[in-house]
């Protein structure tokens, strides 16, 4: 039998750095001081520097990059610049995300639906294949995307058809990409997180109807919170997951 791991050290990222989008607010926000708390040296992306500069400030260790994801340009500098300040990226959080207002889906919403597509499918291939590039020199990486459980299920009663389509093909391309880059030594896993109170989803919180619905919905008879994802953030993130 092998020793028994070093329960104080399983999930410490020390010395690794990790870049994560959509970091202004709510989850990202959470996931950059959550990694930064385990010893990582971290990149936070988004598109209101301001909100980075305040995490920024937070932080022991830590950079902030202004970033559409939904600009291939601004995804290729997010990568460059965080490579070139700190010489490596370990792990990606594809996080930066978006929806379409409740709408039916004969209204054929094309451009709104592109739009949704570009931030959370699109951004995460381009960023992820390019963090790979610099993964693969090591034979070692994390790539984590932030989906949705409608990636899985349907939206309803919400009428959300180009996020429930974004999500799931976010769902498929991060199996497609553990399979590739397996042997490769580059994990890639998804989070589908259900209904979480952030500063997204504060206002479907605060209305009545809304979070009644959630409550009954909801397997725990509640809503979560981001810091209920630290645990499976920092899983993912470290070595404890080497084998996922």
């Amino acid at each position: 039998m092998s020793e028994l791991p070093d329960i104080e050290n399983l999930y410490r990222l020390d010395g690794k750095v990790c870049v994560v989008t959509g970091a202004s607010s709510g989850f990202g926000d959470r996931f950059a001081r959550v990694l930064s708390a385990a010893g990582a040296k971290v990149v936070v992306a988004a598109r209101r520097h301001d909100r980075l500069e305040e995490l920024v400030a937070d932080l022991p260790d830590a950079i902030a990059i202004q970033c559409d994801v939904s600009s291939d340009e601004e995804c290729k500098k997010l990568i460059d610049e965080s490579i070139s300040h700190y010489g490596r990226i370990d792990v990606l959080v594809n996080n930066a995300g978006t929806t379409d207002a409740v709408h039916p889906a004969e209204e054929a919403n094309i451009d709104l639906f592109r739009k949704v597509v570009d931030v959370n499918l699109n951004s995460c291939f381009l960023l992820a294949a390019l963090a790979a590039q610099d993964m693969l020199t090591r034979q070692e990486g994390s790539i984590i995307n932030v989906a949705s459980v409608h990636g899985l299920v349907a939206s309803a009663p919400n009428l959300q058809p180009a996020y429930v389509a974004s999500k799931a093909g976010l769902v498929n391309l991060t199996r497609e990409l553990a399979v590739q880059w397996a042997k490769r030594g580059i994990r890639v896993n998804v989070l589908c997180p259900g209904y979480f109170e952030t500063e997204l989803t504060q206002v479907m919180f605060d209305d009545e109807r809304s979070s009644s619905w959630i409550a009954r919905n909801a397997s725990m008879g509640r809503g979560g919170t981001p810091e209920e994802l630290d645990g499976a953030l920092l899983f993912l993130a470290s070595s404890a997951s080497s084998y996922v």
